[in-house]
């Protein structure tokens, strides 16, 4: 597999994906991005701006086992990872599987469970295992989060320990559709109540989990020159550096990320080698929600998106 066999599978995602949504074009490539490079994603934004939509018809295009959890505030961490009960007649105590046994996990309003059952997650998300009482269980090497969560001004949320947010790969912030693409999906959708099935839209899986093998495989292989992880490392250096607006910078695993993420980008674009702009298109997604604000930036109104977009304008970029 080369470049343009990776830009060809991520047009027939994007085609596949646009039939069910309208708009959202650059949720969809950080999805893809993700995908390639094994990362997750959370995506934020006030209901029915069609997060758990996206992340169904992202789903129904993959050869991927899907699961679904509905984070509630009565959710338990046993009810993600699942319990091991005592079998009275083999007596052996047997695992009931929670649903985090998958490959593709949507964790649909990810901020209304209490910290306690968000952490669930935390090794998962890093490790790709889990351990229930003192076992370990090895998940898949393509397990993948697509987190959704509302804003957490709403009522009924809990913030996201910091922890957690890091291992998120991308942080994307779903928009309201523009008056044209409303009136798309209204008139596409405006037949019934509920979300048309993905039978319905036509929507079906159109990259098998070998060529996802493959595909993850050569970005590893995608030229990152020195000068462009030095341009990396310097625009995550600078959110440490900003004591006035940052109580808390980007970490090196970040950097990692950022490094990674890029090389997908790239690939998804036809190339063999990472430039500039790909570093610099996916730092505000992959670093905005792994600052903390400090208190004089938040009384001077001042947001992390704004933080980054100043960081990234003043770091030059290699030509």
């Amino acid at each position: 597999m080369i470049a343009s066999d990776i830009q060809a599978l991520g047009e027939k995602l994007k085609t596949q994906i646009g039939r069910g949504i309208i708009g959202q074009s650059d949720a969809v490539d950080l999805l893809l991005i993700a995908l390639f490079s094994k990362g997750h994603i959370l995506l934020e934004g006030p209901p029915g701006t069609a997060k758990t939509f996206l992340a169904r018809c992202f789903s129904a295009c993959l050869s991927m086992e899907y699961g679904r959890i509905q984070f509630t505030p009565d959710l338990m961490p046993g009810d993600v990872l699942g319990t091991n009960f005592f079998n009275f007649q083999t007596s052996q105590f047997l695992l009931t599987k929670g649903p985090i046994f998958t490959e593709l996990l949507l964790a649909d309003e990810i901020n209304r469970t209490p910290p306690k059952t968000q952490a669930a997650l935390l090794e998962a998300m890093q490790e790709r295992r889990i351990t229930i009482d003192g076992e370990t269980h090895i998940l898949s090497d393509q397990f993948m989060v697509v987190a959704t969560q509302n804003p957490i001004e709403q009522q009924g949320t809990y913030p996201l320990p910091e922890a957690q947010l890091d291992r998120f790969l991308f942080k994307h912030e779903m928009a309201y559709p523009s008056a044209e693409e409303e009136f798309k999906i209204v008139a596409s959708h405006a037949l019934g109540t509920g979300a048309p099935s993905m039978e319905e839209l036509g929507i079906q899986s159109v990259v098998t989990r070998e060529e996802l093998n493959a595909a993850c495989e050569y970005i590893g292989s995608v030229k990152l020159s020195d000068e462009v992880i030095d341009y990396t490392i310097r625009l995550v250096r600078a959110t440490r550096d900003r004591p006035h607006h940052l109580d808390v910078g980007v970490s090196p695993r970040a950097a990692v990320a950022i490094a990674v993420a890029a090389r997908a980008r790239a690939a998804l674009n036809g190339r063999d080698y990472v430039i500039p702009d790909d570093v610099k298109e996916l730092a505000a997604p992959a670093m905005c929600h792994r600052v903390v604000l400090s208190a004089s930036a938040e009384i001077e109104g001042r947001t992390a998106a704004s933080i980054i977009a100043d960081i990234i304008a003043e770091t030059e970029a290699p030509r």
